[in-house]
């Protein structure tokens, strides 16, 4: 069986378990992080068994990115929660930033620190942090379509945030990457159960008024989550993967996307004209 636990080399691990127990302040990025930082906690606990192999967790060993990324932009004002489901092995698991593809993580949203490695790495899956030179396709596609809508990062996060529901990414033996979707049930949903309380408390820390799932699953899981909790101020959407698994996706995601975003209501919000 694996545990949750993934502390290798990490930087500031030690400072972050302490930092857990710690009041925030009341700024929403405090909040947010303290959030995530209790979650971390309670996914240590967890024991994964076949077909896990690897389990990573960038909100530890990418914790420098991460918060950068946060304490950048998670700041007062938000309408709009972009939720992605959990972290992709050449985005997010590289760089701490949900969608994080390499390029689009360095060059546009400007984030910069230190990523440390966990403590088992699958061969064919190592994490070489900001100098990975694989690109993710969803995370490209994602922040792409948003560079050239907004122009700059600024006029995306004055409005919005993104977030992953789950920090995990879980592999195979052979490296297969693993949604949580594939898990065995009872693990799925002990994991799944501590990501949705974290994510009403993500979502009050932000005081959106509405989630917007990125896929399907995510969508499904944020409506549960939300309505389990009460939370009936918040409206929850959903717009269609870039992942190029989805053959639809492959035949011009920014465009069904625009025009989604349009029906919403937020395309207004986040065009730079």
């Amino acid at each position: 069986m694996l545990d949750g636990s993934t502390s290798g080399n990490e930087p500031g691990l030690s400072a972050l378990q302490n930092r857990v127990s710690e009041p925030a302040d009341e700024t929403p990025s405090s909040r947010f992080l303290q959030a995530e930082q209790e979650l971390n906690a309670l996914l240590r606990g967890l024991t994964f068994g076949g077909p896990v192999r690897y389990i990573y967790n960038p909100l530890e060993y990418a914790w420098d990115t991460h918060r950068c990324y946060v304490e950048k932009y998670c700041q007062p004002g938000k309408t709009v929660l972009f939720l992605g489901m959990n972290p992709g092995p050449f985005g997010m698991a590289q760089t701490g930033v949900p969608f994080g593809e390499v390029k689009s993580v360095v060059d546009w949203l400007k984030i910069s620190g230190e990523v440390g490695r966990p403590a088992e790495e699958h061969p064919k899956r190592r994490i070489l942090g900001l100098g990975c030179t694989q690109s993710e396709v969803s995370g490209a596609r994602f922040w792409g379509f948003f560079r050239k809508l907004c122009g700059e990062p600024e006029q995306f996060f004055r409005h919005c945030f993104v977030h992953n529901l789950c920090p995990l990414i879980f592999m195979s033996a052979s490296g297969k990457n693993l949604t949580p979707p594939e898990l065995p049930a009872a693990e799925r949903e002990k994991l799944l159960s501590l990501c949705d309380a974290a994510l009403c408390k993500v979502v009050e820390a932000l005081d959106v008024s509405m989630v917007i799932g990125v896929g399907k699953v995510a969508e499904q899981r944020a409506r549960r989550a939300l309505s389990a909790a009460g939370v009936v101020n918040v409206r929850v959407e959903g717009v269609m993967h870039p992942s190029p698994r989805n053959p639809l996706a492959n035949k011009g995601w920014e465009e069904v996307a625009k025009a989604k975003l349009a029906d919403l209501g937020v395309l207004r919000l986040l065009s730079s004209s």
